[in-house]
């Protein structure tokens, strides 16, 4: 497997000039951000975006202004979150993850929407196409159905006498389901077994970390969820103890002290969600603007890690890594 081989996606991004744009005098935009986590955890992410906007002629305390909420991990929040922004009076509403953009959907049907990243636009009533979204909804997808099956696919190649996979992920939010699908089918694929450890409170991730040891599982693979984001050390920290190989879904978790990450460049999407708010406030209607997909992948690989668990990391790995934590 080599990293380039996923990022050949089409982006359906229009290209933009980086100069900054003037923007009507006087007026002061107002958007809200419906967040998993909090502010804190999600500075990369909240910076890309704001970069984004300041690179079109928004700048904080001088035509715009960034209304930040955080679910806290907890997807049954959203709705009163969302419902909260809007009574603010907001322009425009950015959103993270699936849950986020349901309860903001539900909550208005006139008020813009960006998906900053949506694990599955299709099927979750949110867009009708990716092409045509339609209503007051677009953004970009995180691809994370197909990423899920290509980190099982990478465990085996990086870890090729590994026997047991074990896929740890909320099967309450709605993109989980079609990937525990995908998992299993790529596990077979490769003539390995696959085990749910599914993690809807935190009391289930320590629990799942217990189940894993007990059926001798040999690499865990995390999905992204909020609850998952909101525990990350936590996470890595149970990896660490029980020295299970653990493969993440983004970066972050790798920073914290994670072994391994495959996936999209989530700062990037937050980045390019500008582009889109642009377009809505110089006129364009949301459904009329297609939902993109991710171009930037990213394979992280924290060799310190790999040192403390005893493990040769395989040259082929390294070389392809887009970054190595020494």
């Amino acid at each position: 497997m080599r990293r380039r081989e996923f990022i050949k996606v089409l982006s359906g991004a229009a290209a933009w000039p980086i100069a900054v744009r003037a923007q009507p005098a006087g007026k002061v935009y107002r958007i809200g951000v419906l967040e998993t986590i909090p502010q804190a955890l999600n500075a990369p992410n909240l910076d890309a975006l704001r970069r984004g906007l300041r690179a079109r002629g928004y700048v904080e305390g001088n035509n715009l202004l960034i209304e930040y909420r955080s679910a806290d991990g907890r997807a049954d929040r959203f709705p009163g979150v969302a419902t909260e922004l809007i009574r603010l009076g907001v322009d425009l509403l950015v959103t993270r993850g699936t849950p986020a953009a349901q309860a903001a959907k539900n909550a208005t049907a006139t008020i813009p929407i960006v998906m900053a990243a949506i694990g599955e636009p299709l099927g979750v009533g949110v867009v009708a196409t990716l092409a045509h979204p339609g209503g007051n909804v677009t953004g970009l997808s995180a691809f994370v159905t197909e990423l899920a099956a290509k980190r099982i696919e990478l465990a085996k190649e990086t870890f090729p006498s590994i026997q047991r996979i074990a896929f740890l992920t909320n099967m309450g939010n709605p993109i989980a389901p079609p990937q525990w699908e995908a998992v299993k089918i790529a596990a077979a694929a490769l003539g390995l077994s696959a085990e749910l450890l599914d993690t809807r409170k935190e009391q289930d991730i320590e629990q799942g970390f217990d189940t894993a040891v007990d059926h001798k599982v040999n690499v865990i693979s995390v999905n992204i969820d909020g609850l998952i984001q909101l525990k990350a050390d936590m996470i890595v920290e149970l990896a660490a103890r029980h020295k299970i190989l653990t493969i993440y879904p983004s970066r972050e978790f790798v920073e914290a002290g994670g072994l391994i990450s495959y996936g999209v460049n989530y700062p990037d999407l937050y980045y390019r969600s500008a582009t889109l708010i642009d377009k809505i406030f110089k006129g364009a209607k949301p459904g009329d603007l297609p939902v993109e997909q991710p171009v930037k992948f990213e394979l992280i690989v924290n060799l310190k890690t790999a040192n403390a668990l005893g493990l040769t990391m395989p040259p082929a790995i390294l070389a392809t890594a887009d970054e190595v934590i020494e």
